[in-house]
């Protein structure tokens, strides 16, 4: 269970947003007049490898590239039918001691950066399977202004949902190097989180124990279930507390059959008052361990 513990730790890191000087914009659609433009958020691969050697070392985690192509495709570029292929890459990601996952990617084999960008697209589906970059899902859709390059006059302010620890949304700034006002800043909006699924966190408190309640929300940074950032941390946080009721149900079971004495002296050992004050898994876990023990003692005796 410590193993489980460190391993949720590590991929709440990698869920981390990343730093705003990391953050771009790509401008994915466009009006018919060119004048608004959709725009959505991401980050360079080399942010994400960034990550991924912070939080699990280099030697921690490998990815292995599935190169494909399909040929030959007919498509219409610039208004004209042209015969090419598509390329199709596979990228399977993998943490030592987590697992693995894998993302594919694809462009048309014409584009002279082809291989590049499905590379980078099928490595960065990939890491959202582990947490990393997934944030950039929640963002709502938003439109902005474009200029006559089809850029966009404003872009979006970071919220704080979606910004690290320690860092504050950004107000408009001047341009150090051009001395021209910087894009103007739009706020962004979140998507609802699931209220069903904060109830249910919430109905967990009653049977872990403050104590390991909290701190099973302290591993998603927040301090109630209604503070938690977005959909799919929530789903995080409620396996926590599926897991951690597992195991205090087994340590309920194994303690009906020991002694009073034997179980009192077992929680004295671990530093735990009673069953609704265990602190945090690794206690959770060594209490499973010493009662499973001191039970096959007493059915040998």
């Amino acid at each position: 269970m410590e193993q489980t513990q460190n391993n949720a730790e590590a991929l709440l890191r990698l869920e981390e947003p990343f730093a705003p000087k990391d953050v771009k914009w790509l401008v994915a659609a466009t009006t018919r007049d060119g004048r608004k433009g959709r725009v959505t958020p991401y980050a360079d691969p080399r942010a994400y490898t960034d990550r991924l050697n912070e939080v699990v070392t280099a030697s921690g985690w490998t990815r292995q590239y599935a190169v494909h192509t399909v040929s030959p495709v007919f498509r219409l570029k610039k208004d004209k039918t042209i015969q090419t292929g598509k390329v199709l890459v596979t990228c399977t990601v993998t943490i030592a001691g987590i697992g693995s996952h894998s993302g594919s990617g694809e462009e048309w084999a014409d584009d002279e950066n082809a291989m590049t960008s499905a590379e980078a697209q099928a490595f960065k589906r990939a890491c959202s399977c582990f947490g990393l970059g997934r944030y950039f899902y929640d963002f709502a859709e938003m439109w902005v202004e474009l200029n006559e390059n089809k850029q966009p006059k404003s872009i979006p302010t970071l919220p704080s949902w979606a910004l690290p620890k320690g860092h504050k949304a950004s107000n408009p700034q001047m341009s150090q190097t051009s001395g021209q006002k910087s894009p103007t800043r739009l706020p962004v909006q979140k998507g609802p989180l699931d209220a069903s699924v904060t109830t249910k966190i919430e109905s967990f408190r009653r049977e872990l124990g403050d104590a390991l309640f909290g701190s099973i929300l302290a591993m998603a940074h927040v301090r109630s279930a209604r503070e938690i950032p977005n959909q799919h941390v929530q789903q995080n946080v409620l396996k926590w507390m599926e897991s951690g009721a597992r195991g205090m149900a087994r340590v309920r079971e194994i303690a009906s059959g020991l002694p009073e004495t034997k179980f009192y002296a077992i929680l004295d050992d671990h530093g735990v008052e009673s069953l609704a004050k265990i602190p945090n898994f690794g206690v959770l876990e060594k209490l499973v361990n010493a009662m499973t023990l001191a039970a096959q003692q007493l059915s040998v005796a």
